[in-house]
């Protein structure tokens, strides 16, 4: 389908120009001066958990090419998610101050950088998604004495990012996340023989969810669908009253609990949409650990998300998800994964005044997209349960 000069696939997944795409020798120049073996490999990937895992498969190509120890230096809010990571040797939990967190200070990164130093990693490669810059974190492994740099960066960044990979998104292309920050480590020579996104699923977890579970009469060895509410940002929200008009279709339609999740601090959204739906609904918002939710994921017939985190745990473990996908970003759908996407647009008062992707909203995200009605989110879990 082609708009405005463009060619969209379906999934939002690539989207390029008319003219053929540019070869990946002509993304990634080869620059021989810099070293081509890594033992410690620092990987900074610095926002939410999503985006973490988005980058995972990038992080097990490293291990598996370089047989390296990757330490990753992330946020709080993606720490969470590192001990599910094989691919993970140590973390580095740092709030830095471009990235949307708590903050930061200058003290503070001065201590990390000296941090950093005190590693002696070999390389640094910092993960971004294209609206973002890769330069703050840049200087960072710069001033920490990290010799080789990689990243994306649309500016010659000299001596600042030694292995550069210039970016041509989103003006000549758009990848999906999991394949942008793959073609990063390729850069540097390395390659997973498997791409899809994995999580490591504990023992101790599946017996403290049970055990929590069994004392809410909620028995995990039948099925049951979840509904996940909850984001970190307004403008990708659902309304409340259309979740519970499409908790009452699904509870009509399959007879099946339905169990609504979220963290602590989204349970009083979860409980009033637990209570609206009434049959079958229960809230279980802020009952769990990360390691217990990934086993609830792993055994729900289906999911029905927003776009967040919780969509890319259910694809690292195959369950089938209808995802309510605001249109902020064509990257972030799951990745190899069953799903189904209703897209939503955000409302003008609400979208990013960042003018990158000011501009992918001028080409993708012309015609106003209302919200999904509560039956097609039923037809949507139809689809893939009958799958």
């Amino acid at each position: 389908m082609k708009r405005n000069g463009w060619k969209v696939s379906i999934a939002h997944l690539t989207i390029r120009p008319a003219s053929s795409r540019t070869p990946l020798n002509t993304l990634f120049p080869k620059q021989s001066s810099v070293a081509d073996h890594y033992r410690n490999i620092l990987c900074v990937r610095a926002d939410n958990m999503g985006d973490v895992i988005m980058s995972s498969p990038a992080f097990r190509a490293l291990k598996e090419t370089y047989r390296c120890r990757i330490t990753l230096l992330t946020s709080g809010a993606g720490s969470v998610i590192a001990p599910y990571l094989e691919c993970i040797d140590d973390v580095i939990v740092a709030d830095l101050p471009w990235v949307k967190t708590n903050g930061g200070n200058a003290a503070a990164l001065l201590s990390l950088a000296e941090e950093i130093r005190k590693r002696n990693f070999d390389a640094g490669i910092v993960f971004t998604v294209y609206s973002q810059s890769s330069l703050p974190a840049a200087m960072l492994l710069f001033m920490a004495g990290v010799p080789v740099r990689a990243a994306y960066a649309r500016e010659n960044p000299y001596d600042l990012i030694n292995r550069w990979a210039p970016d041509h998104e989103p003006y000549d292309t758009i990848r999906h996340q999991v394949r942008r920050d793959l073609d990063l480590v390729a850069s540097l020579g390395a390659h997973a023989d498997n791409e899809r996104l994995e999580l490591k699923m504990k023992e101790q977890d599946e017996e403290s969810l049970l055990k929590k579970l069994n004392q809410r009469d909620i028995d995990l060895h039948s099925p049951y669908i979840i509904l996940h509410p909850g984001v970190s940002e307004v403008k990708r929200e659902y309304p409340a009253e259309r979740w519970i008009a499409a908790g009452k279709l699904l509870a009509q339609e399959y007879k099946l609990p339905l169990l609504v999740t979220g963290s602590a601090t989204e349970s009083e959204l979860a409980g009033r949409i637990a209570e609206g739906i009434g049959m079958n609904a229960l809230s279980i918002a802020g009952m769990l650990t990360i390691g217990e939710f990934i086993w609830l994921v792993n055994g729900a017939r289906c999911v029905v998300s927003v776009n967040t985190g919780t969509i890319h745990i259910a694809a690292a473990i195959q369950t089938p998800t209808v995802v309510l996908y605001a249109q902020t970003n064509p990257q972030h759908t799951p990745w190899q994964s069953p799903h189904e996407i209703l897209s939503f647009s955000i409302p003008e008062k609400l979208k990013s005044r960042n003018t990158i992707i000011g501009y992918v909203n001028q080409k993708l995200y012309t015609t106003d997209i209302p919200f999904p009605q509560p039956q097609q989110i039923l037809s949507a879990v139809a689809k893939l349960i009958e799958k």
